[in-house]
């Protein structure tokens, strides 16, 4: 009998922040090696989104596949819920349901695979979901991490969790005080994952986020020398922090950028915006974009506007669709009519824009997808990180890589006009400050360029994972 084909299942949580680094992973899968199957499972309500059911469809076809020969397989589990996360929903206890539901029914296309004559033969997956190594443990298939944050910020929870997480504790009140991780340069608790911070507190809302992450370090101690993580990122970006791992095999396997289809839960606007950049000059557009889940109050996309139309410069904003809902009707009229310089969009291709050369600077908040597309694009950034890694990523941004700076809000947590300003000239302007925060970008997009083509740091890497997944179907 013939040994089955390499197959990888490929499990993320339903935000679009890792949907997108997933997916572009199951594509890369799939391009190195072109015997292989990929099947791309997220929630059902996240699978909808994705694959808007048609009017003679009902509620959409369970199972969808792409251009990719039918290698590529969309099959969706449950989280437990009908709608997935609603706005006033408590995530602790959506978490909860993602859990147990989650594992139940992940379990049950492993079966149904199986049965079906295409056999798992690696499981890979992103964070919050450790069950899933659990379940595919189980049932003698292997799989590995996919860590869709830093490597430094990987070491932050691992240590967090292998001894440091008391002083953490202790001085978690005070953003201040200065903590050592092995392999990183001092970090302030300010600097930290909010996560090992406010969430530890077993009333914050994401307290389950907490429990999560401690919950994961704990099933890579259980997988032992056997474990596996994919970080998506490259030696070259992180190598300090790469050399202080220890004994868990880490593969960075990043900057994993888009490649064929765009799929997301997010619809994008009619790309009109491509025609209003095409008509900018080179490197004069200051793009703007916070990611899927930040919130916006009135009086911040008031103080940003303003900002960036004192800025003089052209901009292109993105203001996701809930924000304007957010707004009173009358305040969601007048934004446009505010604009003299800019256009505001719902949604747009990121990774198109940032490759405009039209664009010389993004606002960002630092998210790690955001932040990679725009050092791969070669693209200065002005950074306002909020929660999660953000703040460990804007370290890089402007610490490590020297690529941006850093914005900072005042004590109610806005980010005022005057200091939008500042950051945009102190990137874009023609002092000498900003014409190496540029050279800087441009040196790194080549690092990525090397790393990520054929023969690269990252492509190697990929293609040893790719390899042992082989072996494993053998």
């Amino acid at each position: 009998m013939s040994s089955p084909r390499p197959h990888f299942l490929v499990l993320t949580f339903p935000f679009q922040g890792h949907i997108a680094p997933a997916l572009r992973l199951a594509r890369r899968l799939l391009a190195e090696a072109p015997d292989a199957l990929v099947t791309f499972s997220t929630t059902e309500d996240a699978h909808r989104r994705m694959f808007p059911a048609k009017p003679c469809d009902g509620d959409g076809a369970k199972v969808a596949t792409d251009e990719h020969d039918g290698r590529l397989e969309f099959l969706p589990f449950s989280d437990g819920t009908e709608t997935g996360i609603l706005p006033n929903m408590a995530f602790n206890a959506y978490l909860a349901s993602f859990h147990a539901e989650g594992a139940r029914t992940v379990a049950e296309i492993l079966d149904a695979l199986a049965a079906r004559g295409r056999p798992v033969t690696r499981v890979v997956y992103t964070l919050l979901l450790p069950w899933a190594a659990d379940v595919a443990r189980d049932r003698g298939v292997p799989s590995a991490l996919y860590w869709i944050q830093p490597v430094a910020v990987f070491i932050i929870y691992f240590h967090y969790f292998h001894g440091h997480g008391t002083i953490v504790a202790e001085h978690r009140h005070d953003p201040s005080f200065v903590v050592e991780f092995p392999g990183l340069e001092p970090l302030t608790i300010g600097d930290l994952p909010n996560f090992l911070t406010d969430a530890v507190d077993p009333s914050n809302i994401f307290h389950n986020v907490f429990n999560t992450s401690r919950d994961l370090m704990e099933t890579l101690d259980k997988e032992g020398p056997k474990a596996t993580v994919l970080v998506n990122t490259c030696q070259e970006l992180e190598r300090h922090a790469l050399a202080a791992v220890g004994a868990i095999d880490v593969l960075p396997v990043g900057p994993v950028l888009p490649s064929g289809n765009v799929s997301g839960i997010f619809k994008q606007d009619d790309a009109e915006y491509m025609e209003w950049l095409d008509a900018k000059p080179e490197n004069s557009v200051v793009y703007v974009a916070f990611g899927s889940l930040a919130t916006m109050a009135r009086e911040q996309v008031d103080e940003l506007l303003l900002g960036l139309e004192e800025s003089g410069r052209p901009y292109l904003c993105v203001i996701r669709k809930d924000i304007k809902v957010a707004l009173a009707d009358a305040e969601a009229e007048m934004l446009h009519e505010r604009l003299k310089n800019g256009m505001v969009v719902e949604w747009c291709d990121q990774v198109q824009v940032l490759s405009h050369v039209a664009v010389g600077c993004f606002l960002t908040h630092c998210g790690w997808n955001s932040v990679l597309e725009s050092v791969a694009c070669g693209v200065p950034m002005v950074c306002v990180p909020g929660m999660s890694d953000q703040r460990m990523n804007a370290q890089l941004v402007v610490r490590d890589w020297r690529v941006g700076v850093r914005a900072q809000v005042d004590k109610g947590g806005v980010l005022r006009a005057a200091e939008v300003r500042r950051c945009i000239d102190e990137v874009m302007d023609n002092s000498e400050a900003a014409a190496e925060v540029r050279q800087m970008a441009g040196k790194w997009k080549q690092i990525v360029e090397e790393a990520t083509g054929k023969g690269g740091s990252s492509d190697r890497n990929l293609m040893a994972f790719v390899d042992d997944g082989a072996r494993s179907a053998v």
